[in-house]
């Protein structure tokens, strides 16, 4: 019954137009720096399972080689990145010292079978580290068996 009446129907107009407005005050006044995710707190991968090998892109723009490692243990290949940067700044007229410090340190974990642990190479260029893993050759032999 109360829909028949005009002024209730404007009224669900203003209720919806006032909990738009108070969403909108919430998202402004809500916590603005995202939070923390392991999407984004380490590199990106790519990981291809070529004929012969298996190939690791990692995006580390900005990393130097001395601050990469990578190691393989069993079936695990191991990317990790650690940066220690200082940066110091003097203005001896102002009195001024300006410091910046920035520490990061992230790893990966790939698990692979087969691979060769003695040929793997690598390569740092324009922020991408290529790991390429040849895969072990297992040679395809048919052995006959008799019967006794």
């Amino acid at each position: 019954m109360t829909r028949l009446i005009p002024f209730n129907r404007r009224s669900d107009n203003l209720v919806s137009s006032m909990t738009s407005i108070h969403d909108m005050l919430d998202d402004f006044f809500s916590n603005s720096y995202p939070s923390r995710s392991l999407a984004r707190d380490t590199f990106k991968l790519d990981i291809q399972d070529r004929e012969n090998d298996f190939l690791i892109e990692a995006e580390l723009p900005g990393v130097d080689k001395e601050n990469v490692s990578i190691s393989m243990e069993a079936d695990c290949l191991t990317i990790a990145v650690n940066v220690n940067e200082e940066k110091q700044e003097e203005d001896k007229e102002r009195n001024y010292l300006h410091k910046e410090r920035r520490s990061c340190s992230m790893s990966r974990k790939i698990y692979l079978s087969d691979a060769d642990v003695d040929n793997i190479s690598a390569k740092l260029e324009n922020g991408v580290l290529a790991v390429t893993v040849p895969k072990l050759t297992q040679a395809e032999t048919v052995k006959t068996i008799n019967i006794e």
